[in-house]
């Protein structure tokens, strides 16, 4: 099969999670011989055509002057328009939809045979509160112009899958994110940030309000943990909502906020060793971090969604509040002397048989093969 993948930010990965699909799905595809494809924006750092089998398509994108929020517009338009003018690709595989929209009324690609659409519905982004009321409209406007467009929809978590059967009677193919199991955690890593061997409490995440890192705060702030263990949050605070947390909490002696950490082995050990993971994410479907604590052997504490609880069933603790936070904090030493060892070895075996990268290449390909045959 010919496969294009639009919509990311380019591979080799240097920016986030769909950028790390991009690059494991499509390697592992040209492995097996399909002919791959991935488009990059013209600024990402790797200038070569082919990455381990996969060919690169450098396509302009304004971003570098316009800014992300309507730059990728464009790119998602120029890229869209390149898949379909100068290429005979039979799948074309979109990783989001909330910049395609537009280039999919476009070009009418309901309306076209071939190539075949498929959209990866992400998360509800319209209920991400960094958006204004009108921005959220439009992005709902643009969910539902999606479901609309794309042949075919993926959703990386049942949360997703069922939200999709529900509102629109759209069935999506249920295919989850991917997480490796690492074993060169370092614990000299602790030492640069000036911590302690399973003393402390981590949470990783972009600072934006859906993720909830006030609740874990106040709900920490409030528990006889603060004073005992520090809570460690890494991510830029740079955002609006970064800077807002950092102004109130930073001053608080067990509160420390170390920005981001972008060397992906010292932040696998900086998860491996913390005491407890909170993991607030609300909105999204199956989040990377979420797969990484747990392909980390991290004991999480997680916000109480349908996401969450798809990915951890019964293998993690939940909370919806801050009071529930403070009230699983004055309890944890009972909680984790019963369920922290059983959850991760748990969480472990999920990853290892759901999540692993291999399993997911076999479910895509599957799932490709089956759409090829019937067009």
């Amino acid at each position: 099969m010919k496969i294009a993948f639009i919509g990311t930010r380019g591979i080799p990965n240097n920016y986030g999670g769909f950028e790390q699909f991009a690059e494991y799905i499509s390697v592992g595809l040209a492995k097996r011989g399909h002919i791959v494809t991935v488009y990059s924006p013209h600024f990402h750092p790797y200038k070569k055509d082919f990455y381990k089998g996969v060919r690169i398509k450098h396509i302009y994108s304004p971003e570098t002057w316009m800014g992300s929020s309507v730059g990728s517009f464009f790119y998602d338009y120029f890229s869209l328009k390149d898949a379909l003018k100068r290429e005979k690709f039979d799948i074309i595989y979109e990783a989001g939809y909330t910049s395609i929209v537009p280039a999919y009324i476009w070009f009418n690609v309901k309306n076209i045979k071939c190539p075949i659409f498929i959209t990866n519905m992400d998360g509800l982004e319209y209920k991400r509160t960094k958006f204004n009321k009108w921005i959220r409209k439009f992005v709902f406007w643009e969910e539902r112009q999606a479901v609309k467009h794309s042949h075919y929809l993926i959703a990386d978590n049942m949360g997703i899958h069922d939200y999709y059967k529900a509102k629109y009677n759209k069935t999506c193919r249920f295919i989850a994110y991917g997480a490796d199991i690492h074993d060169d955690y370092n614990k000299e890593v602790l030492k640069e940030f000036k911590l302690e061997l399973n003393g402390y409490y981590l949470l990783v995440a972009r600072l934006e309000p859906e993720n909830n890192i006030a609740m874990a705060i106040e709900g920490y702030l409030a528990s006889k943990e603060n004073g005992r263990k520090p809570l460690i949050i890494v991510g830029k605070t740079n955002t609006p909502h970064g800077k807002k947390l950092v102004e109130q909490y930073a001053k608080e002696s067990y509160v420390r906020f170390i920005g981001g950490v972008y060397d992906f082995d010292k932040l696998n050990s900086i998860r491996k060793f913390s005491f407890a993971y909170f993991h607030g994410h609300s909105v999204g479907g199956t989040n990377p971090s979420l797969l990484e604590a747990m392909a980390s052997g991290c004991f999480i504490l997680a916000n109480d969604n349908i996401f969450n609880r798809s990915v951890l069933k019964e293998n993690a603790k939940y909370y919806h509040t801050a009071i529930e936070v403070t009230k699983l904090l004055n309890d944890m030493d009972i909680i984790a002397a019963r369920d922290k060892e059983k959850f991760i070895s748990a969480n472990l075996e999920e990853i290892k048989t759901e999540y692993s990268w291999e399993h997911l290449v076999d479910e895509h390909e599957k799932y490709f093969m089956e759409l090829f045959v019937e067009k």
